[in-house]
Protein backbone atom coordinates (compact mmCIF):
# COMPACT_ATOMS: atom_id res chain seq x y z
CA UNK A 1 0.00 0.00 0.00
CA UNK A 2 2.88 2.97 1.12
CA UNK A 3 4.79 1.89 -2.10
CA UNK A 4 1.84 2.46 -4.51
CA UNK A 5 1.63 5.99 -2.59
CA UNK A 6 5.30 6.53 -2.54
CA UNK A 7 6.02 5.69 -6.15
CA UNK A 8 2.79 7.91 -7.29
CA UNK A 9 4.03 10.60 -4.86
CA UNK A 10 7.73 10.17 -6.32
CA UNK A 11 6.31 10.48 -10.02
CA UNK A 12 4.37 13.52 -9.73
CA UNK A 13 6.80 15.52 -7.64
CA UNK A 14 9.62 14.81 -9.38
CA UNK A 15 11.37 13.73 -6.44
CA UNK A 16 12.02 11.11 -3.48
CA UNK A 17 11.85 13.93 -1.05
CA UNK A 18 9.52 12.62 1.78
CA UNK A 19 6.46 14.76 3.38
CA UNK A 20 8.28 15.72 6.05
CA UNK A 21 6.23 17.59 9.31
CA UNK A 22 7.89 19.13 11.85
CA UNK A 23 6.87 20.78 15.00
CA UNK A 24 8.45 24.67 13.85
CA UNK A 25 5.65 26.14 12.63
CA UNK A 26 4.93 30.73 12.97
CA UNK A 27 2.40 32.32 15.58
CA UNK A 28 0.99 34.86 12.68
CA UNK A 29 -0.28 33.50 9.51
CA UNK A 30 0.40 34.76 5.84
CA UNK A 31 -2.79 34.40 4.93
CA UNK A 32 -3.87 38.05 4.31
CA UNK A 33 -3.47 38.16 0.16
CA UNK A 34 -4.73 34.76 0.00
CA UNK A 35 -7.52 34.25 -3.03
CA UNK A 36 -10.08 32.22 -2.51
CA UNK A 37 -10.13 31.56 1.32
CA UNK A 38 -12.07 29.52 3.11
CA UNK A 39 -12.88 28.88 6.65
CA UNK A 40 -13.18 26.00 9.07
CA UNK A 41 -14.46 25.85 12.79
CA UNK A 42 -14.04 22.30 14.54
CA UNK A 43 -16.62 21.48 17.95
CA UNK A 44 -15.34 17.94 18.99
CA UNK A 45 -17.87 17.01 21.19
CA UNK A 46 -20.78 14.12 21.01
CA UNK A 47 -22.90 12.54 23.28
CA UNK A 48 -21.69 9.38 22.43
CA UNK A 49 -19.09 8.05 20.35
CA UNK A 50 -19.26 6.04 16.94
CA UNK A 51 -17.07 3.59 16.19
CA UNK A 52 -16.68 4.15 12.48
CA UNK A 53 -15.93 7.47 13.13
CA UNK A 54 -12.27 8.60 12.77
CA UNK A 55 -12.54 12.68 13.22
CA UNK A 56 -11.30 14.16 16.70
CA UNK A 57 -14.14 13.87 19.11
CA UNK A 58 -15.13 13.32 22.97
CA UNK A 59 -17.74 12.87 24.86
CA UNK A 60 -19.56 16.32 25.88
CA UNK A 61 -18.89 17.22 29.11
CA UNK A 62 -20.42 20.75 29.86
CA UNK A 63 -17.64 22.65 31.63
CA UNK A 64 -14.95 21.50 29.37
CA UNK A 65 -16.97 22.60 26.65
CA UNK A 66 -16.72 26.08 28.08
CA UNK A 67 -13.60 26.13 28.82
CA UNK A 68 -13.00 25.24 25.25
CA UNK A 69 -15.13 27.70 23.49
CA UNK A 70 -12.99 30.25 25.48
CA UNK A 71 -9.85 29.39 23.78
CA UNK A 72 -11.23 28.95 20.11
CA UNK A 73 -12.75 32.42 19.84
CA UNK A 74 -9.46 33.44 21.42
CA UNK A 75 -7.19 31.73 18.45
CA UNK A 76 -9.81 33.14 16.14
CA UNK A 77 -8.96 36.60 17.68
CA UNK A 78 -5.42 35.96 17.49
CA UNK A 79 -5.31 34.68 13.89
CA UNK A 80 -8.12 37.31 12.33
CA UNK A 81 -6.89 40.41 14.42
CA UNK A 82 -3.91 40.51 11.88
CA UNK A 83 -6.31 40.99 9.01
CA UNK A 84 -5.92 44.64 8.95
CA UNK A 85 -8.62 47.55 9.04
CA UNK A 86 -10.30 46.03 6.22
CA UNK A 87 -12.29 42.36 6.91
CA UNK A 88 -10.84 39.52 4.79
CA UNK A 89 -13.37 38.23 2.17
CA UNK A 90 -13.43 34.72 2.43
CA UNK A 91 -16.03 32.63 0.45
CA UNK A 92 -17.36 30.12 3.22
CA UNK A 93 -17.30 28.92 6.61
CA UNK A 94 -18.18 25.31 7.78
CA UNK A 95 -18.69 23.99 11.19
CA UNK A 96 -17.51 20.01 11.79
CA UNK A 97 -17.13 17.73 14.17
CA UNK A 98 -18.04 15.95 16.51
CA UNK A 99 -21.32 17.27 17.15
CA UNK A 100 -21.54 21.33 16.79
CA UNK A 101 -25.42 21.49 17.68
CA UNK A 102 -24.39 20.20 21.29
CA UNK A 103 -22.67 24.37 21.58
CA UNK A 104 -25.90 25.17 19.87
CA UNK A 105 -26.10 28.73 22.05
CA UNK A 106 -22.68 29.61 21.39
CA UNK A 107 -23.06 29.06 17.52
CA UNK A 108 -24.23 32.34 17.11
CA UNK A 109 -21.30 34.19 19.26
CA UNK A 110 -18.41 32.33 17.14
CA UNK A 111 -20.14 33.56 13.91
CA UNK A 112 -20.00 37.17 14.92
CA UNK A 113 -16.52 36.73 16.21
CA UNK A 114 -15.80 35.33 12.78
CA UNK A 115 -17.79 38.21 10.74
CA UNK A 116 -15.43 40.75 12.80
CA UNK A 117 -12.61 39.99 10.48
CA UNK A 118 -14.03 38.13 7.82
CA UNK A 119 -16.78 38.96 5.48
CA UNK A 120 -18.45 35.58 3.89
CA UNK A 121 -19.99 35.25 0.65
CA UNK A 122 -20.94 31.71 -0.22
CA UNK A 123 -22.47 30.87 3.00
CA UNK A 124 -22.61 29.17 6.58
CA UNK A 125 -22.78 25.61 6.86
CA UNK A 126 -22.33 23.01 10.35
CA UNK A 127 -22.88 19.66 10.18
CA UNK A 128 -26.20 17.86 12.02
CA UNK A 129 -26.82 14.63 13.70
CA UNK A 130 -30.40 13.21 13.19
CA UNK A 131 -31.13 13.58 16.88
CA UNK A 132 -30.23 17.60 16.18
CA UNK A 133 -32.31 18.13 13.46
CA UNK A 134 -35.45 19.61 15.48
CA UNK A 135 -37.93 23.14 14.52
CA UNK A 136 -36.22 24.68 17.10
CA UNK A 137 -32.87 24.00 16.75
CA UNK A 138 -33.07 24.68 12.91
CA UNK A 139 -34.69 28.39 13.82
CA UNK A 140 -31.65 29.28 16.39
CA UNK A 141 -29.01 27.50 13.26
CA UNK A 142 -31.08 29.84 10.72
CA UNK A 143 -30.99 32.95 12.79
CA UNK A 144 -27.74 32.89 13.53
CA UNK A 145 -26.69 33.06 10.00
CA UNK A 146 -26.07 29.59 9.21
CA UNK A 147 -27.79 29.10 5.34
CA UNK A 148 -26.64 25.06 4.55
CA UNK A 149 -26.97 21.47 6.59
CA UNK A 150 -25.19 18.01 7.10
CA UNK A 151 -27.33 15.60 8.37
CA UNK A 152 -25.01 12.56 9.12
CA UNK A 153 -27.60 9.92 8.44
CA UNK A 154 -25.54 6.88 7.14
CA UNK A 155 -28.41 4.50 6.50
CA UNK A 156 -31.72 4.94 6.83
CA UNK A 157 -31.98 0.89 7.24
CA UNK A 158 -31.48 -0.46 11.14
CA UNK A 159 -29.36 -3.27 10.29
CA UNK A 160 -26.47 -0.86 8.73
CA UNK A 161 -27.08 1.43 11.65
CA UNK A 162 -26.27 -1.06 13.78
CA UNK A 163 -23.16 -2.27 11.66
CA UNK A 164 -21.63 1.30 12.27
CA UNK A 165 -23.02 1.18 16.10
CA UNK A 166 -25.61 3.66 15.91
CA UNK A 167 -28.94 3.26 17.48
CA UNK A 168 -32.05 3.26 15.56
CA UNK A 169 -34.14 6.63 14.93
CA UNK A 170 -37.43 7.75 14.29
CA UNK A 171 -37.04 10.16 11.39
CA UNK A 172 -40.69 11.48 11.64
CA UNK A 173 -39.32 14.44 13.27
CA UNK A 174 -36.79 15.55 11.72
CA UNK A 175 -39.09 15.48 8.35
CA UNK A 176 -40.99 18.12 10.27
CA UNK A 177 -38.84 20.12 11.29
CA UNK A 178 -37.05 20.21 7.57
CA UNK A 179 -40.55 21.56 5.75
CA UNK A 180 -40.73 24.10 8.71
CA UNK A 181 -37.43 25.71 8.40
CA UNK A 182 -35.99 25.82 5.02
CA UNK A 183 -32.11 26.30 4.42
CA UNK A 184 -30.23 26.72 1.08
CA UNK A 185 -29.26 23.67 1.40
CA UNK A 186 -30.16 20.33 2.87
CA UNK A 187 -27.53 17.67 3.07
CA UNK A 188 -27.88 14.22 4.01
CA UNK A 189 -24.41 11.88 4.03
CA UNK A 190 -24.73 8.36 3.67
CA UNK A 191 -21.88 5.49 3.89
CA UNK A 192 -22.19 2.75 1.25
CA UNK A 193 -20.29 -0.55 0.51
CA UNK A 194 -21.33 -2.14 3.26
CA UNK A 195 -22.02 -5.72 4.11
CA UNK A 196 -24.88 -7.29 2.13
CA UNK A 197 -25.77 -3.88 0.80
CA UNK A 198 -27.45 -3.40 -2.68
CA UNK A 199 -28.22 -1.32 -5.35
CA UNK A 200 -31.95 -0.93 -4.03
CA UNK A 201 -30.95 -0.22 -0.12
CA UNK A 202 -29.52 2.91 -1.73
CA UNK A 203 -31.99 4.04 -4.16
CA UNK A 204 -34.26 3.38 -1.11
CA UNK A 205 -32.45 6.05 0.73
CA UNK A 206 -31.41 8.41 -1.88
CA UNK A 207 -35.36 8.71 -2.34
CA UNK A 208 -36.32 9.01 0.69
CA UNK A 209 -33.51 11.93 1.06
CA UNK A 210 -34.69 13.69 -1.95
CA UNK A 211 -38.37 13.01 -0.97
CA UNK A 212 -38.10 14.34 2.47
CA UNK A 213 -36.18 17.69 2.68
CA UNK A 214 -33.09 17.16 0.84
CA UNK A 215 -31.73 18.92 -1.98
CA UNK A 216 -28.15 17.45 -1.83
CA UNK A 217 -26.84 14.06 -0.93
CA UNK A 218 -23.43 12.42 0.13
CA UNK A 219 -22.45 9.28 -0.74
CA UNK A 220 -18.81 8.23 0.65
CA UNK A 221 -17.23 4.63 0.77
CA UNK A 222 -16.72 3.10 3.96
CA UNK A 223 -12.85 3.59 4.83
CA UNK A 224 -11.66 1.16 7.35
CA UNK A 225 -9.22 3.49 9.29
CA UNK A 226 -6.56 1.51 11.61
CA UNK A 227 -7.63 2.89 14.87
CA UNK A 228 -11.09 2.63 14.71
CA UNK A 229 -13.11 -0.14 15.66
CA UNK A 230 -15.19 -2.44 12.63
CA UNK A 231 -17.13 -5.43 13.44
CA UNK A 232 -17.81 -6.68 9.90
CA UNK A 233 -15.96 -7.94 6.95
CA UNK A 234 -15.73 -5.29 4.02
CA UNK A 235 -17.08 -5.67 0.88
CA UNK A 236 -14.60 -6.72 -2.05
CA UNK A 237 -13.40 -4.23 -4.20
CA UNK A 238 -15.25 -5.70 -7.28
CA UNK A 239 -18.63 -5.48 -5.45
CA UNK A 240 -17.92 -2.12 -4.57
CA UNK A 241 -16.87 -0.61 -7.91
CA UNK A 242 -19.97 -2.27 -9.56
CA UNK A 243 -22.04 -0.97 -6.55
CA UNK A 244 -20.22 2.75 -7.43
CA UNK A 245 -21.35 2.46 -10.87
CA UNK A 246 -24.76 1.54 -10.16
CA UNK A 247 -25.28 4.78 -8.09
CA UNK A 248 -23.88 7.00 -10.72
CA UNK A 249 -26.03 5.12 -13.17
CA UNK A 250 -29.37 5.60 -10.86
CA UNK A 251 -28.86 9.82 -9.88
CA UNK A 252 -28.17 10.05 -13.64
CA UNK A 253 -31.48 8.53 -14.82
CA UNK A 254 -33.41 10.33 -11.87
CA UNK A 255 -31.91 13.69 -13.20
CA UNK A 256 -29.49 14.13 -9.81
CA UNK A 257 -26.51 16.38 -10.99
CA UNK A 258 -23.09 14.61 -9.79
CA UNK A 259 -21.16 17.55 -8.75
CA UNK A 260 -18.36 15.81 -6.92
CA UNK A 261 -16.63 12.25 -6.43
CA UNK A 262 -19.36 11.29 -3.88
CA UNK A 263 -22.16 13.72 -4.11
CA UNK A 264 -25.24 14.97 -6.14
CA UNK A 265 -28.05 17.46 -6.05
CA UNK A 266 -31.61 17.71 -7.08
CA UNK A 267 -31.45 20.69 -8.72
CA UNK A 268 -27.95 20.97 -10.01
CA UNK A 269 -27.12 24.51 -7.46
CA UNK A 270 -27.43 22.93 -4.15
CA UNK A 271 -23.77 22.61 -3.17
CA UNK A 272 -22.37 20.97 0.50
CA UNK A 273 -18.13 20.76 0.65
CA UNK A 274 -16.02 21.80 2.61
CA UNK A 275 -12.98 20.09 0.85
CA UNK A 276 -12.43 21.30 -2.58
CA UNK A 277 -11.14 24.83 -1.25
CA UNK A 278 -8.24 25.99 -2.54
CA UNK A 279 -6.63 27.34 0.61
CA UNK A 280 -8.92 27.49 3.91
CA UNK A 281 -8.10 28.75 7.84
CA UNK A 282 -8.86 26.00 10.60
CA UNK A 283 -10.09 27.10 13.85
CA UNK A 284 -10.45 24.69 16.81
CA UNK A 285 -8.53 21.34 18.06
CA UNK A 286 -7.62 19.18 15.23
CA UNK A 287 -8.51 22.22 12.30
CA UNK A 288 -5.94 22.12 9.59
CA UNK A 289 -5.04 24.66 7.86
CA UNK A 290 -3.95 24.80 3.99
CA UNK A 291 -2.22 27.84 2.43
CA UNK A 292 -0.09 28.49 -1.07
CA UNK A 293 3.22 27.21 1.09
CA UNK A 294 2.68 25.13 4.00
CA UNK A 295 -0.22 23.06 5.60
CA UNK A 296 -0.70 22.81 9.05
CA UNK A 297 -2.64 20.93 11.93
CA UNK A 298 -3.57 21.82 15.27
CA UNK A 299 -3.14 19.46 18.36
CA UNK A 300 -6.18 17.17 18.91
CA UNK A 301 -5.72 17.05 22.63
CA UNK A 302 -8.17 19.49 24.03
CA UNK A 303 -6.40 20.66 27.19
CA UNK A 304 -2.86 21.17 25.05
CA UNK A 305 -5.16 23.63 23.20
CA UNK A 306 -6.36 25.76 25.71
CA UNK A 307 -3.15 25.53 27.32
CA UNK A 308 -1.07 26.67 23.95
CA UNK A 309 -3.95 29.47 23.28
CA UNK A 310 -3.80 30.55 27.09
CA UNK A 311 0.09 31.27 26.71
CA UNK A 312 -0.54 33.41 23.42
CA UNK A 313 0.74 30.85 21.36
CA UNK A 314 -1.28 29.47 18.24
CA UNK A 315 -2.24 25.47 19.03
CA UNK A 316 -0.49 24.29 16.08
CA UNK A 317 0.79 20.56 16.55
CA UNK A 318 2.64 19.87 13.06
CA UNK A 319 3.66 21.85 10.15
CA UNK A 320 4.94 21.05 6.66
CA UNK A 321 6.33 23.40 4.05
CA UNK A 322 5.07 22.69 0.53
CA UNK A 323 7.91 22.07 -2.43
CA UNK A 324 6.38 23.63 -5.76
CA UNK A 325 5.52 20.27 -6.82
CA UNK A 326 4.05 19.07 -3.53
CA UNK A 327 1.70 21.43 -3.76
CA UNK A 328 0.95 21.34 -7.27
CA UNK A 329 -0.11 17.82 -6.15
CA UNK A 330 -1.89 18.11 -3.55
CA UNK A 331 -4.07 20.56 -5.28
CA UNK A 332 -4.78 18.38 -8.16
CA UNK A 333 -5.95 16.02 -5.52
CA UNK A 334 -8.14 17.54 -3.85
CA UNK A 335 -9.45 20.10 -7.10
CA UNK A 336 -9.94 16.55 -8.89
CA UNK A 337 -12.70 15.94 -5.92
CA UNK A 338 -14.95 18.01 -7.64
CA UNK A 339 -14.70 15.34 -10.57
CA UNK A 340 -12.99 18.70 -13.18
CA UNK A 341 -9.70 20.25 -13.21
CA UNK A 342 -9.59 23.67 -15.25
CA UNK A 343 -6.25 24.22 -16.39
CA UNK A 344 -7.38 28.48 -16.48
CA UNK A 345 -7.55 28.16 -12.64
CA UNK A 346 -3.96 26.25 -11.90
CA UNK A 347 -2.19 29.01 -13.72
CA UNK A 348 -4.10 31.58 -12.24
CA UNK A 349 -3.02 29.69 -8.62
CA UNK A 350 0.73 28.73 -9.67
CA UNK A 351 1.56 31.13 -12.19
CA UNK A 352 2.31 27.96 -14.78
CA UNK A 353 1.08 25.49 -17.21
CA UNK A 354 -0.97 22.58 -16.10
CA UNK A 355 -0.14 20.82 -19.28
CA UNK A 356 3.29 21.50 -19.49
CA UNK A 357 4.11 20.61 -16.15
CA UNK A 358 1.44 17.54 -16.46
CA UNK A 359 1.05 16.63 -20.18
CA UNK A 360 2.26 13.04 -20.22
CA UNK A 361 -0.52 12.50 -17.37
CA UNK A 362 -3.09 13.98 -18.74
CA UNK A 363 -2.71 12.43 -22.11
CA UNK A 364 -2.43 9.06 -20.27
CA UNK A 365 -5.40 9.55 -18.55
CA UNK A 366 -7.51 10.85 -21.17
CA UNK A 367 -5.96 7.16 -23.22
CA UNK A 368 -7.29 5.39 -20.12
CA UNK A 369 -10.39 6.87 -20.19
CA UNK A 370 -10.55 8.61 -16.79
CA UNK A 371 -11.09 11.44 -18.17
CA UNK A 372 -12.09 13.73 -20.68
CA UNK A 373 -11.74 17.47 -22.46
CA UNK A 374 -14.88 19.78 -22.51
CA UNK A 375 -15.30 23.29 -22.84
CA UNK A 376 -11.32 23.84 -21.62
CA UNK A 377 -11.70 21.42 -18.62
CA UNK A 378 -10.77 18.02 -17.44
CA UNK A 379 -13.96 16.16 -16.49
CA UNK A 380 -13.06 13.06 -14.42
CA UNK A 381 -15.30 10.21 -15.53
CA UNK A 382 -17.33 7.45 -13.88
CA UNK A 383 -14.59 5.43 -14.47
CA UNK A 384 -11.69 7.60 -13.46
CA UNK A 385 -13.80 8.20 -10.37
CA UNK A 386 -13.91 4.86 -9.12
CA UNK A 387 -9.88 4.67 -9.52
CA UNK A 388 -9.97 8.12 -7.90
CA UNK A 389 -11.52 6.90 -4.82
CA UNK A 390 -9.20 3.19 -5.34
CA UNK A 391 -6.15 5.76 -5.01
CA UNK A 392 -7.86 8.13 -2.42
CA UNK A 393 -7.91 4.49 0.05
CA UNK A 394 -4.24 4.18 -0.74
CA UNK A 395 -4.13 7.54 0.20
CA UNK A 396 -5.84 7.93 2.92
CA UNK A 397 -4.75 4.75 5.26
CA UNK A 398 -0.65 5.83 3.98
CA UNK A 399 -1.37 9.41 4.71
CA UNK A 400 -4.19 10.38 7.05
CA UNK A 401 -4.40 7.32 9.10
CA UNK A 402 -1.31 7.88 9.90
CA UNK A 403 -1.22 11.20 10.46
CA UNK A 404 -4.14 11.44 12.81
CA UNK A 405 -3.28 7.88 14.54
CA UNK A 406 -0.16 9.71 15.74
CA UNK A 407 -1.97 12.93 16.67
CA UNK A 408 -4.52 11.01 18.55
CA UNK A 409 -1.68 9.07 21.01
CA UNK A 410 0.90 12.40 21.38
CA UNK A 411 -0.59 15.84 21.74
CA UNK A 412 2.61 17.81 20.21
CA UNK A 413 4.87 15.19 18.45
CA UNK A 414 8.18 16.31 17.29
CA UNK A 415 7.84 15.37 13.80
CA UNK A 416 6.36 13.02 10.90
CA UNK A 417 7.70 12.20 7.66
CA UNK A 418 5.88 10.22 5.02
CA UNK A 419 7.89 8.63 2.37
Amino acid sequence: MGVITTLTRAWLTRTFKPFHFTNEYDNMLDYQDTKGLGLYVHIPFCRSLCSFCPYCKVVYDEALAEQYIEALLKEIDMVGSTVGIDKKQVTSLYFGGGTPALLLNDIDCIIKRIERYFTITEGIGLELHPKDVTEETLAILKAAGVSKISIGIQAFQEKYLKLLGREEFDYDEMFKALKRVRFETVSMDFIFALPSQTIENIKNDIETAFNNGANHIAIYPFIDFTFTDRNFIKMSNRRKKKLLYEIVDYCKERGYVRDSIWTFSKNGTSKYSSMTRENFLGFGCSATTLLKDRFKINTFDIKEYQRRIKSDNLPTALTLNFTLRQRMVYYLFWTAYSMRVSPIDFREFFGESLERNYGFEIILARILGFVRKEKNQYIMTTKGSYYYHYYENFYTLSYIDRMWHLMKNEALPKELIIK
